[in-house]
């Protein structure tokens, strides 16, 4: 009985066999750019997401490479950049050392001001933190960006910087005691004190040049058609291949993408791309509707990244058995630049669901109840963006409110409510934080300069609340 079972079952998968059509060599092309294709997007965003910030300061301002574009005014809506924070100024500069060797970043001294930098690569991995809670720790500091493959002995005097491609940026946040007129100016000329130049210049370095993009539109969300493979294309061309990401030569090859060689995918091609542009969007998307690992159990709010990223950034991607390249995919959906030391300057938490679960409706209204005494040595913000786009939300007058805002209401024990909704509440506008009614949205929330307090879970953040319409 079995011997005649399993001739019966051998004489089905037979038959079906031969009866199913074997796939066209037509077929299997267009399946491999479009699977291949999903697999580069969520690989390569975080070259790509550098890229589009690169590209709009090109095209849109006046700055150039190793110079600094700067926002002389806390960010609005119109920059469009992927979760930046509205309560501190901005000074970004787009390095390239290929031509002109290592770069010298050099920070002031604490002192009339203090920074907040992040130096990254182009893959956006973390190279150093710079400024009163980074490396020179408020005493000012020389950090020189090595380009790839250096080999020549670094000058006494400066905090070396390995970089493994020869682009990557700086972003400098300059802090701010409030929001006044004259503390913003006072922050801009501290910022500006800022230098950057090549090493070889370094007997007699030039001015450091700075392009204010205030009123510029700035636009470097992502982008889930085919144009992401042409920024993708932009970084093989120009960027060495690392030795981690060797396996992806062939395979974005079968995209069109390969060194030295121009990309020009046909209609047909294109299509297809869009597609798995539009299918990786939807991966990243559900990865990042599952949510991240709450900073306090049971809490909404989380980590700002999966953890094995947080710990991947800290340690150079090191590490040979894990390379996060999911994670990475979904945290630089969202956001950008890396930071070395998460907690040390800065520490963010996320939350795209209120206290029931339920994802936040920009046509109701919210409170978030900061308590007393924030474990933060500079201040806290809370800040709404847009759920779709992860950039502030379009044609709202303000996106935040923070601890260094002098207009905001304290409550009798000091501690603060903030509101969240289309509309203000009654006597609550200068703690309210307007939304789209037609949007959903997601709010992230700083500490600068945390305190021990926050880690030793001595002090707690409520989840928000939706309120009694």
């Amino acid at each position: 009985m079995v011997r005649i079972a399993l001739a019966t079952i051998s004489l089905f998968f037979a038959v079906f066999s031969a009866s199913a059509q074997a796939p066209s060599s037509e077929d299997l092309e267009r399946r491999t750019i479009e699977r291949r294709a999903v697999e580069a997007v969520i690989w390569g965003m975080s070259a790509v997401n550098y890229d589009l910030m690169l590209q709009e300061m090109l095209n849109k301002t006046e700055a150039k490479v190793n110079e600094f574009v700067y926002w002389s005014q806390p960010l609005d809506w119109h920059n469009q950049t992927l979760t930046p924070n509205p309560d501190t100024l901005y000074f970004m500069a787009f390095f390239n050392t290929k031509e002109v060797g290592p770069l010298v970043l050099e920070i002031p001294p604490a002192n009339g001001g203090s920074l907040n930098a992040n130096i990254v690569t182009t893959w956006q991995m973390a190279l150093g933190d710079g400024g009163l809670l980074g490396a020179d720790k408020g005493k000012g500091g020389k950090y020189l960006i090595l380009p790839p493959g250096y080999k020549d002995r670094v000058p006494e005097g400066y905090i070396p910087l390995h970089a493994d491609t020869f682009g990557g940026y700086a972003l400098v946040r300059s802090n701010l005691e409030s929001h006044s007129d004259a503390d913003v100016a006072k922050s801009v000329a501290y910022a500006k004190r800022v230098k950057f130049y090549p090493l070889s210049q370094a007997a007699n370095p030039p001015e450091t040049k700075f392009t204010d993009a205030q009123d510029v539109y700035f636009d470097s969300t992502i982008r889930y058609d085919a144009s992401f493979f042409q920024n993708l294309d932009r970084i093989v061309q120009n960027e060495p291949w690392l030795d981690r990401d060797r396996n992806m030569i062939d395979k974005l090859k079968s995209l069109g993408i390969e060194k030295g060689k121009p990309f020009s995918p046909d209609a047909q091609t294109k299509e297809l791309l869009d597609r798995a542009a539009r299918e990786a969007s939807a991966w990243l998307e559900a990865g990042y509707d599952v949510g991240f690992d709450p900073f306090w159990e049971g809490s909404r709010w989380t980590l700002p990244a999966p953890k094995e990223l947080i710990a991947a950034q800290a340690d150079g991607f090191s590490n040979p058995d894990s390379y996060p390249v999911d994670g990475r995919g979904i945290a630089y959906s969202y956001a950008y630049v890396g930071i070395k030391t998460l907690g040390a300057g800065q520490m963010y938490m996320i939350t795209i669901r209120d206290k029931d679960g339920d994802a936040f409706d920009g046509s109701k209204s919210y409170r978030l109840h900061v308590p007393p005494d924030a474990p933060v040595e500079q201040y806290w913000s809370a800040t709404a963006y847009d759920r779709k786009t992860h950039a502030l939300i379009k044609n709202m007058n303000r996106a935040s409110r923070a601890s260094n805002s002098t207009e905001v209401q304290k409550n009798a024990d000091g501690s603060v409510d903030v509101y969240f909704g289309p509309q203000a509440p009654a006597d609550k506008e200068p703690n309210w934080v307007p939304t789209d009614p037609a949007r959903q949205f997601e709010v992230m929330f700083r500490l600068y300069a945390p305190k021990p307090a926050l880690f030793e879970k001595k002090w707690v953040l409520p989840d928000i609340e939706k309120m009694n319409e």
